[in-house]
């Protein structure tokens, strides 16, 4: 009874829509057989939106899939394996793995020490704090980070930034103590903005800076520090506090007829002579990657013998003298938690911590991808924060991701974060015994150390491709690069990001726009400019809009298409051609619509309708559909109107095109 019931029920149907269909010319019958219309999502509960909505923008990975049908106990360990990823690894940890992390452990350390103390002088500070902040950060990385290969320590870039930005408020030269306290607040400051952005999974933020504009800061920036470096190169007792390439030069060839030191000139020349040589062996030959690893440490030996012997230092050559001897006294009691610094200290610490966390997540993920593993931003933003507010109150200075430092690390074979763990111990066993053999390290060896290490941030080949993909991103990055050199490090920082930003806001408020045609021998439809051979439809215009429709350019997408129409107009009036019936706007592209966009779509239909044009629309995405049905602009151009492809539109238009000349 059943199946003769749902029988009559579909000849029924049958017979209703063959009636319908009689009404309908065979041809265009036949057409509209395969003309699918657009569905229509079923509307959701408030809250279930904003729940979608939130969990994309701030958990798009899915955190807490691993906790799902856990037991409370599981869940427990898993959440601790989460905060601490080590007690994750360390459980398949053995003695391969070690002898791995030992050998690159021990390379990084050798590269660190002689880099540390140059690195500290390029923030202003004692040499002993450049060593200490290689000693309590990787240590605290080593436990919380999920990089198997970033080398944790102090930077070029940050250094610079964090002592331009320090000696701006404190002279570090006649208030020591409170340059120093200062320096301990910025980094506290640093890591509590890196955690922060961690905590809050706000690590999306840090993607507006551009790879142009980074790339360019970076140029501009090892320049800087390579000129910086000119004092302790040739030998220079009096110079400029600034940092601009105009400055640095006057006070250069301004000192040049007694202020110059050839015997510090010879140390510096031959030992950069050394460390280019090195680098360049150990480029062409992977397998002698530990040549440029140790040559800072060979430099350092080596100079500092020579200058012993020689007395050199009585002759006007520069010496490192003292080096606190000693682990990383406490500092809690040194920052600047009220008065008149701690704003100043906020501010500072703010900017060089997004600098810091930049350049460690961009480390980070390179190495991950030539690993093929996987490093989780939020975790590492989680992980530098804490090590730098852990670093703050033991006399460390901002700390982060050292690419020399993480390249070495890589080449040497290290297998996980212990390799950090190694370099401490190395660091430790330094300060505690070894740091007053450094008394007669001339400061012309840390220069050329620097400059050898700061080259590498000179990327041409990425200069080069950035020029032949866009040129807005060239100008970001040139932006970014004259910013630093001829003016600081903060200039140009704000250059970087400004652009960056000009260039989101661009693309935002002048969105692309294309023609269609019909490819040929197809129901395919394509740019013409993309596509020569497409072919325009009589009688039709097909745009398409390849952005989102809102407030900030709805109103020039609306010019833009009456343009188009205005243009198309003009050429069919020339060309004796029909005139332009209908507007099909491919809409796929759009992946959402807020009421400015609607309202301009609506001004447009009204443009169109005095023009006694059919504004039709094709293939509408989710969001979208939803929000015309809501502001009922579907019952206002028509439900008929909207169709899944604009091949489906074409089809439909076709029969309703007059033949008016």
């Amino acid at each position: 009874m059943s199946d003769e019931r749902e029988n009559s029920v579909d000849e029924k149907l049958e017979t209703k829509e063959m009636d319908n269909r009689s009404l309908i010319p065979d041809d265009q019958a036949q057409d509209e057989r395969y003309i699918h219309k657009v569905g229509v999502p079923p509307k959701q509960k408030l809250y279930k939106e904003i729940k979608s909505a939130v969990k994309e923008t701030f958990f798009p990975d899915d955190p807490l899939r691993s906790f799902k049908d856990q037991t409370k106990k599981r869940k427990f360990i898993l959440g601790i394996q989460a905060v601490f990823p080590i007690l994750d690894w360390g459980r398949n940890y053995n003695l391969t793995k070690f002898r791995g992390d030992v050998i690159s452990g021990l390379t990084i350390a050798s590269l660190c020490i002689p880099q540390d103390i140059g690195y500290a002088k390029l923030a202003n500070l004692s040499p002993e704090y450049g060593l200490y902040s290689s000693f309590v950060p990787p240590l605290i990385y080593a436990i919380m980070g999920s990089s198997r290969d970033i080398a944790i320590g102090p930077v070029a870039v940050v250094s610079l930034l964090l002592g331009t930005l320090l000696q701006e408020e404190i002279d570090s030269a006649t208030n020591p103590k409170d340059y120093l306290r200062l320096a301990f607040t910025a980094t506290f400051f640093a890591g509590i903005t890196q955690a922060t952005l961690g905590i809050l999974r706000l690590g999306f933020l840090i993607d507006f800076l551009s790879h142009a504009a980074i790339v360019g800061f970076m140029g501009g920036a090892a320049i800087t520090i390579a000129l910086q470096q000119l004092k302790g190169f040739l030998g220079i007792k009096k110079f400029t506090k600034k940092t601009d390439i105009i400055s640095v030069m006057q006070s250069v060839f301004g000192s040049m007829r007694h202020g110059w030191n050839w015997q510090t000139i010879v140390i510096a020349t031959t030992f950069l002579g050394f460390l280019l040589f090195a680098k360049y062996m150990g480029k062409k030959n992977k397998r002698l990657f530990w040549v440029p690893a140790i040559a800072p440490l060979i430099s350092v030996v080596l100079s500092t013998f020579l200058v012993f012997i020689t007395h050199a230092d009585k002759e006007g050559v520069a010496i490192v003298k003292h080096i606190e001897k000693g682990i990383n006294p406490p500092s809690v009691k040194d920052l600047f938690l009220s008065g008149q610094y701690l704003l100043k200290g906020f501010k500072i610490g703010v900017v060089a911590g997004m600098v810091a966390l930049t350049e460690a997540v961009a480390i980070g993920r390179t190495f991950a991808s030539m690993k093929d593993y996987q490093i989780d931003g939020n975790k590492e933003m989680v992980a530098m924060g804490v090590m730098n507010v852990v670093g703050s109150m033991s006399s460390c200075y901002v700390a982060t991701g050292s690419f020399s430092r993480s390249a070495v690390n890589y080449m040497a074979g290290c297998q996980t974060a212990v390799s950090n763990i190694v370099m401490s111990i190395v660091v430790l066993l330094t300060l505690a015994f070894l740091t007053p053999l450094f008394k007669y390290t001339p400061n012309a060896i840390l220069s050329a150390i620097i400059i050898s290490a700061v080259i590498n941030l000179i990327d041409l080949y990425a200069v080069k491709l950035i020029w032949k993909i866009d040129k807005f991103d060239f100008v970001a990055c040139m932006g970014a690069f004259f910013g630093v050199i001829f003016f600081s490090v903060e200039i140009g920082l704000l250059v970087a990001v400004c652009i960056s930003f000009a260039k989101i806001l661009l693309q935002v408020t002048r969105p692309r726009t294309a023609i269609l045609g019909k490819i040929p021998r197809t129901t395919v439809y394509r740019n013409i400019l993309q596509y020569p051979e497409a072919t325009k439809v009589p009688g039709l215009l097909i745009v398409r809009v390849d952005s989102a429709i809102y407030f900030s350019n709805s109103n020039y997408i609306k010019e833009r298409i009456l343009r188009w129409l205005v243009d198309e107009e003009e050429q069919t009036k020339k060309l004796y051609q029909n005139k332009i019936q209908f507007l099909i706007v491919e809409m796929s592209p759009v992946t959402d619509i807020d009421t400015s966009g609607i309202h301009a779509l609506e001004e447009l239909n009204g443009s169109l309708k005095k023009r006694e044009i059919q504004l039709i629309l094709a293939n509408p995405g989710p969001v979208v559909m939803d929000k015309l049905h809501a502001s009922e602009f579907v019952d206002l151009i028509g439900q008929d109107n909207i169709f899944l492809t604009v091949a489906d539109a074409v089809s439909s238009c076709n029969p309703k095109i007059m033949n008016d000349v």
